[in-house]
């Protein structure tokens, strides 16, 4: 049975790697979602990086609610919330995310995401190197602290610039 205090790495990514996350607007609306779960108290987020074609989290479920069920809505608020805006500020990349399944016409994300638990300060460590790096690697930044939509600058920097974030460099005291 699952804990419901574990820590997960969780990797969401879009349908069939579609860069669907390239504008600020289309990334803020997965940051102010991220936000609208910390404020509602349904989880706490300790490392993110959105990057053009999928995202990464380092989260964990609050007051016992259930992983399946916040990621479940937070991926359908957002998913629906970002094809509002592809429809009506870029069509052609709206039309791209037709798929005409039996339950829906559109799809932003792909199903299944990936969730790692956390089960030591190495792998907390570890994941939160991999978040914080992936934007370098990707070749969108030569340098973690260039890269916006990470939680690299508020770990390294001291830099508070997103509210919704916990921070922790060990991962002791919450896995």
């Amino acid at each position: 049975m699952q804990n419901s205090n574990q820590v997960f790495f969780t990797t969401t990514k879009c349908l069939d790697w579609k860069p669907i996350l390239l504008t600020a607007k289309i990334k803020d609306i997965v940051v102010q979602s991220l936000n609208y779960l910390v404020e509602a108290e349904r989880v706490s987020i300790f490392g993110f990086v959105i990057m053009p074609n999928h995202f990464h989290l380092l989260w964990k479920m609050m007051n016992g609610q259930k992983r399946e069920y916040v990621q479940r809505d937070f991926l359908k608020y957002t998913a629906q919330q970002i094809l509002k805006e592809l429809k009506s500020q870029d069509y052609e990349q709206f039309s791209k995310l037709w798929v005409a399944l039996h339950d829906r016409e559109y799809q932003v994300w792909a199903r299944h995401s990936l969730n790692v638990p956390i089960w030591s300060p190495f792998v907390w460590r570890q994941k939160l190197g991999y978040i914080h790096s992936n934007p370098v690697r990707a070749g969108l930044c030569s340098r973690r602290e260039d890269y916006k939509y990470s939680s690299y600058k508020s770990y390294q920097l001291s830099n508070q610039s997103w509210p919704f974030l916990t921070i922790s460099r060990s991962g002791k005291g919450f896995i």
